[in-house]
């Protein structure tokens, strides 16, 4: 069913309260955009990366990319 065939009249406005307290679903944006690769590593290394961004709370693709930045900053 398309949205132009739903009937909303029958749904309350939302109170100041409730869109007081209304927050954003899913990720922030990161601001720069960022390239989509494929990369092949072994189950070990990846297991590696894993743990150390859970020591860190971070996503292990994050942590990935500072490491990959850092290293091309410094071979630069």
């Amino acid at each position: 069913m398309p949205d132009s065939k739903i009937d909303f009249s029958d749904i309350p406005e939302s109170t100041d309260e409730e869109l007081r307290r209304a927050r954003r679903v899913g990720r922030p944006a990161s601001g720069t955009a960022k390239q989509l690769i494929a990369i092949r590593l072994s189950p070990k290394l990846l297991n590696q990366l894993r743990k150390m961004a859970a020591k860190q709370r971070k996503p292990y693709q994050t942590l990935i990319h500072e490491l990959l930045e850092k290293a091309a900053s410094r071979a630069v």
